[in-house]
């Protein structure tokens, strides 16, 4: 544990640096914290600190920056939530506020607006198919041998496909196909249908397997495919100055065009939490040298999938956790 002066001591070092991204200093904390003690004591507080892991000292300078057991104690014990500007709430609403027809479409026009409020890169994947049952099915015929497949979640998810076909068919098939379909799979769980669909619906097949098995196929694929990695506010990231080290440019966009990678990240931690990894807390060793902050969003029963922030050790941890918890809160006024 540590006693409340060297509390203050880590806290005004963590936001300084954040704020200056160098090294800091005694000097800086007197003249910029206000710190009721002399440079002395201060510099011996931060001499305390780094022999018990919380700061580092950089070869280049006598200043401190914090460790990653440093951030850690920060986010978890000395966080002071950042108050949203009027402008920001302004800008929250208006986008919250547009009309979406796909909850997907949500999760990206959310992802956007907390790129945009932080400066950060955001990351997001939509809710998770295979937990969400089956509402509908439509079929629509778009020419002789080519029929479009709409299956429609309880979770407000909309996946559409193309079937084509060997043979023609006509719209009296297409109306006996769609009654089939839905008879057999309405309501069913889709993690559920772990056996063959040709088993759901042998029963009915009374067109040829050049009809069924393409409708087959194509829905279970549609069905089993992981939802898309969106990205946004790309770019905001080589703003920062830790990224002009070529090795850590490099490494994130690595991060960035492993979709695997991504899609192992945002699909860590708890429901409707707010994770912070920092580092080499990370079960990924390519993200050792960022922190990552996920975002899980439920609202009455509703998965609205994951949004995560990546970005430098040295993240505006108050300022991310604030706009995310806003927002957090909007969507659930607005569901």
């Amino acid at each position: 544990m540590l006693d409340e002066r060297k509390k203050k001591v880590l806290q005004a070092i963590v936001e300084e640096y954040i704020n200056t991204a160098e090294p800091v200093s005694s000097n800086a904390l007197t003249q910029n914290h206000g710190l009721e003690c002399s440079s002395a004591t201060i510099r011996n507080e931060m001499s305390e600190l780094e022999k018990s892991g919380f700061l580092d000292k950089t070869h280049t300078s006598s200043g401190r920056i914090p460790s990653a057991k440093g951030y850690r104690y920060y986010v978890d014990e000395l966080l002071n939530e950042e108050a949203i500007s009027l402008e920001e709430i302004k800008y929250i609403h208006s986008k919250l506020e547009t009309k979406v027809n796909e909850i997907e479409e949500l999760t990206k026009i959310t992802a956007n607006t907390i790129s945009e409020v932080t400066h950060y890169t955001t990351i997001s994947i939509g809710p998770k198919t295979r937990t969400q049952r089956i509402e509908e099915i439509k079929f629509m015929l778009l020419g002789s041998r080519m029929m479009m497949a709409v299956i429609l979640t309880d979770g407000g998810l909309v996946k559409e496909t193309i079937i084509k076909f060997d043979e023609d068919i006509n719209e009296k098939q297409v109306e006996t196909i769609h009654y089939m379909f839905n008879h057999k799979l309405k309501n069913q769980p889709i993690e559920t249908i772990d056996r063959p669909l040709e088993e759901y619906l042998y029963d009915e097949m009374t067109y040829s397997v050049n009809v069924i098995k393409p409708i087959i196929e194509q829905i279970k694929k549609v069905l089993e495919e992981d939802s898309k990695v969106h990205l946004e506010g790309t770019n905001k990231s080589f703003d920062l100055p830790e990224f002009n080290s070529l090795e850590v440019a490099k490494n994130f966009i690595h991060i960035l065009d492993t979709k695997e990678l991504v899609a192992d990240m945002l699909n860590s931690g708890f429901a409707e939490d707010i994770n912070v990894y920092i580092g080499e807390e990370n079960e990924q060793q390519e993200l050792k040298d960022f922190s990552v902050v996920t975002f899980k969003h439920k609202v009455n029963g509703r998965d609205l999938g994951t949004i995560g922030i990546i970005g430098p050790k040295r993240m505006d941890y108050s300022k991310v956790i604030s706009v995310m918890k806003y927002i957090n809160k909007r969507l659930k006024e607005i569901d």
